[in-house]
């Protein structure tokens, strides 16, 4: 049976950008959060071609530009050209002469302008035009309503009972992270236990590129909500916004936020709202290292990292209080007893074959188990007992030992020469599927059967 070995890509904001139309480019350069987020994002030779020219009106001869470099650094400025066309901020054109010269596109130009200078109008009504919130919310419960609100979603993935909404359902579902069989609750795929094993700003990344990749589908303005996910991330944190003057798209996308834990919003109706740390550290996508990211601990990160104990005798001890985590483990194993500090559970040829049908691969069990191996663990060469290890990609191997073809059997021929003229039909077309030679047997595809039935009916009517 072929496996399909998904490899989850978490693209960075400029891969991203640069699939995107150049229509849609240039309108997203219409706002300045846009422009700023994008070039706080380039590498840094990029930046400095793009400084040098913010506020030249002439374009620059392609061969003056090549000069800002060394000759031995002639492919970091291959690539900042290639970085740099492929977001459209610079375009080529021809000079006097026949020369070819860069010029800053006009619109990213301004608005990169006015971001870095001041001016034009604020990016978000700041909540203090409203007044004091008497619900303020400080860092700290910011930090852990986004924490709580993402392993909602994360919980949901491995099955624990979770209330979401049906457009996160449907969305995890077209993601491939989940799959929904027809009357039954959605379950995790291959991809999706990968994307558990992510770390929270890769998993918040890549689950807003599907979001993004679905907007238009529910009717929504992808300028007007990636426009508004740039602004967020110049929020300041701790501060409370104003919802006047948001479209509907932009307040059905602020609900959508809220649930993934980008936004606190105390209320569906409230007038105000508070970024959390996952929208201001989001812009950056997986290339983000702040400190301030950091600052927000997951259940999947050094908190929990090393709480594994695996012994020859398929036991497997979680030193955990992470609903989450013990869910993952129970996903591959059967569950005996659970303490307050400490579940053990089992490895079974059912537990891991189930999980195997569900689309978990045997390397992505003995991966999780290993990444999460208690300290303990890590003292020993190999870190996992090999009979485990071994054992788990054989109860694989077992599952896998049937390979099934659809087919059409040919059988009860009257002569071994008759066999051998179709099957050599058969093989010349390149549908022969199986042959056993001793009982005159074979199959063929059913997209070859229809020829093959022709040439035996036109073989016989000769003899």
């Amino acid at each position: 049976m072929m496996k399909l070995r998904v490899q989850l890509q978490c693209k960075n904001l400029h891969e991203y950008l640069r699939e995107l139309s150049p229509d849609v480019l240039d309108r997203l350069y219409n706002h300045p959060a846009t422009c700023l987020a994008v070039f706080r994002e380039l590498p840094s030779l990029a930046k400095n071609y793009v400084m040098r020219m913010l506020f030249l009106d002439q374009p620059l001869p392609q061969a003056a530009v090549a000069l800002w470099v060394r000759k031995d650094s002639q492919r970091d400025h291959d690539e900042c050209v290639s970085v740099l066309t492929g977001l459209r901020l610079w375009h080529s054109q021809q000079l006097q002469g026949g020369l070819q010269g860069y010029t800053l596109n006009p619109v990213f130009k301004d608005n990169l302008r006015t971001a870095l200078l001041g001016g034009g109008t604020a990016w978000a009504d700041e909540g203090s035009t409203l007044g004091p919130d008497r619900h303020a919310r400080d860092i700290d419960s910011l930090d852990r309503y986004a924490l709580e609100r993402w392993e909602v979603i994360l919980q949901f993935m491995v099955g624990s009972p979770c209330a979401v909404s049906q457009d996160l359902a449907q969305l995890l579902v077209q993601a491939g992270l989940m799959r929904s069989e027809a009357g039954e609750a959605p379950y995790i795929t291959s991809a999706g236990f990968q994307f558990l094993l992510l770390d929270t700003a890769s998993q918040l990344w890549y689950f807003t590129l599907q979001y993004l990749k679905t907007a238009q589908s529910r009717g929504m303005d992808l300028v007007e909500i990636l426009s508004f996910l740039f602004q967020l991330s110049f929020s300041t944190l701790g501060r409370d916004y104003s919802v006047e003057g948001m479209s509907e798209s932009l307040l059905t996308f602020l609900q959508h936020l809220r649930e993934f834990g980008l936004v606190f919003q105390r209320k569906r109706k409230s007038r105000r709202y508070y970024p959390t740390r996952l929208a201001i550290t989001l812009a950056a996508g997986v290339t983000s290292n702040s400190s301030s990211s950091s600052n927000l601990s997951s259940t999947q990160g050094a908190g929990d990292a090393g709480f594994i104990v695996v012994e020859t005798n398929y036991r497997v001890y979680a030193y955990t209080n992470s609903e989450l985590q013990i869910a993952l483990v129970a996903l591959f194993s059967e569950m005996l007893y659970r303490f307050p500090n400490v579940v053990v559970a089992q490895l079974t040829r059912e537990s891991v074959q189930q999980a195997i049908a569900n689309g978990i691969t045997a390397q992505q069990i003995i991966h999780f188990l290993r990444t999460r191996a208690h300290s303990v663990m890590l003292t020993q060469t190999p870190v996992l007992p090999p009979t485990i290890t071994d054992q788990i990609r054989l109860w694989e191997l077992e599952r896998d030992r049937l390979q099934f073809t659809e087919g059409v059997l040919y059988n009860q021929f009257l002569s071994q020469v008759d066999f051998e003229v179709l099957r050599d039909r058969a093989q010349g077309l390149g549908c022969l599927v199986w042959q056993d030679v001793a009982h005159r047997v074979m199959v063929v595809t059913p997209e070859g059967h229809s020829e093959v039935k022709r040439f035996w009916k036109r073989q016989r009517s000769h003899t």
